[in-house]
């Protein structure tokens, strides 16, 4: 599990700061004390490197995304990182109780919102197809209530090993795969209970229409710009070759304002920010979507409300990670800005949160849907592994409260709405409360 590390970068002097360019210190960073026989050169690095030195030093966004999803050497394009032998352990890996939920999140949504004849199930950076495995089965236990129901899966993905994972995962392998590497859909195929299953690399190219959205650890791992308050104004935080250690990176500050400032609130009160220009247009594009023909998205995350600050962090073999020290063998993550998500939604629809998990997955009812599963259970070591799982989800020393839920609805899913009739205002029923921001109300 990607285990939450507290901020602390330390803050730099203002002597410190006014030097340009000047190496940014932190706990978590690249402290100039590693040995450098411990800091193996990597395909990445040398590239980064190379690139450095034809150009000059790269904004910390444009590290992650070369270090993350670079198509020859990128850490997510090849690898699968997932489970006890990867670097991190997400929540749908941990225990099906958390896939379960989010399933009858869904469901719930679509029969708030008036059980349309069809929808899509979108999700964002799928992992190894666990979640999206876990959310099926339970459109398939409720199939009688989704019996006139149309629904297609579509996945985004970058990952060529992932998306393989992810088919073995979900397919029906009596039904081979339709692929087509140069088209926007480049892999078909369809679900063990029959729904028809599609792969993207970009959300754009999925087909617009009434949709739920589902983005699990997705978000934290986009490239963010980093900013420090200095006496002259906002600087970007950059990344340098160490002109005193060969084969090593560092971090400067740039020597005046950069085009990504423009993200920064003019009332901004941190002396240390990160932005994420592609969050705000993946959340731009949502908003877009479910304001124009419906439906809902629903994010989880590591994340704050616009109140921390120095979260840029790295993981390997499930432990901390210096995020300079050989790129490419170690995820890259922050902390989404849910205040950020906020405000890139302009208004277009709604949101809720975000709250903490173990407060949405109360909500949704896991203590009842753990009790059926332990109920049903003889086999001790299952049991085990269920109440271990739950405490993992639940423990607010765990993932409890290190992650969030955030939603984006319909204005009028929230507020309703009305209509006239003869001249005669008719008011529309109140909407029923959104399941896991309130507690969860079968209609």
């Amino acid at each position: 599990m990607r285990l939450l590390a507290k901020a602390g970068a330390g803050l730099l002097s203002a002597r410190a700061r006014a030097v340009i360019p000047c190496l940014w210190r932190g706990k978590y960073f690249s402290s100039g004390k590693e040995p450098v026989e411990n800091q193996p050169v990597t395909p990445i690095l040398r590239h980064l490197m190379y690139k450095i030195k034809s150009t000059g030093p790269i904004t910390v966004a444009e590290y992650m995304k070369e270090v993350l999803t670079n198509p020859a050497m990128g850490y997510y394009v090849y690898r699968d990182m997932l489970g006890e032998k990867g670097d991190f352990i997400t929540s749908p890996e941990i225990s099906q109780i958390f896939g379960e939920l989010l399933g009858i999140w869904f469901i719930s949504e679509w029969m708030a919102t008036g059980k349309t004849a069809a929808f899509q199930l979108v999700e964002l950076g799928p992992g190894r197809g666990t979640l999206a495995g876990d959310i099926l089965r339970v459109f398939s236990q409720l199939g009688s209530v989704l019996k006139n129901c149309d629904i297609s899966i579509h996945l985004v993905e970058v990952s060529q090993k992932l998306s393989e994972i992810q088919a073995l995962t979900l397919t029906e392998e009596k039904v081979p795969l339709e692929r087509s590497a140069g088209s926007p859909v480049y892999m078909k195929g369809v679900s063990k209970s029959g729904i028809p299953i599609s792969w993207y690399r970009d959300l754009q190219d999925v087909p617009k229409g009434y949709s739920f959205y589902l983005a699990h650890e997705f978000f934290d791992v986009l490239p963010v710009h980093k900013f420090q308050k200095t006496p002259q104004g906002w600087r970007e935080v950059f990344i340098d070759i160490d002109p005193q250690v060969s084969d090593k990176l560092r971090f400067v500050l740039a020597p005046c304002a950069t085009p990504a400032e423009a993200f920064i609130q003019h009332d901004e009160k941190r002396d240390h920010v990160e932005v994420c220009p592609d969050a705000g247009v993946i959340i731009q594009e949502l908003s877009q979507r479910i304001a124009l023909t419906g439906g809902a998205a629903l994010i989880a995350d590591y994340g704050h409300d616009g109140t921390k600050t120095d979260t840029f962090r790295g993981f390997c073999g499930h432990k901390l990670h210096d995020v300079l020290i050989a790129p490419g063998t170690a995820d890259l993550t922050a902390d989404v800005d849910f205040s950020y998500l906020r405000r890139m939604a302009q208004e277009k629809v709604a949101s809720l949160g975000p709250i903490k998990q173990q407060t949405f997955l109360k909500n949704m009812g896991i203590d009842v849907r753990l009790k059926v599963l332990l109920d049903k259970s003889d086999e001790p070591s299952l049991r085990q592994q269920l109440i271990q799982g739950y405490d993992m989800l639940m423990n607010p020393k765990k993932m409890g409260e290190r992650f969030n839920f955030f939603a984006l609805l319909p204005h009028q899913r929230l507020h309703g709405g009305s209509h006239q009739s003869n001249s005669r205002q008719s008011k529309k029923p109140s909407p029923t409360p959104v399941a896991g921001f309130s507690e969860l109300v079968w209609q």
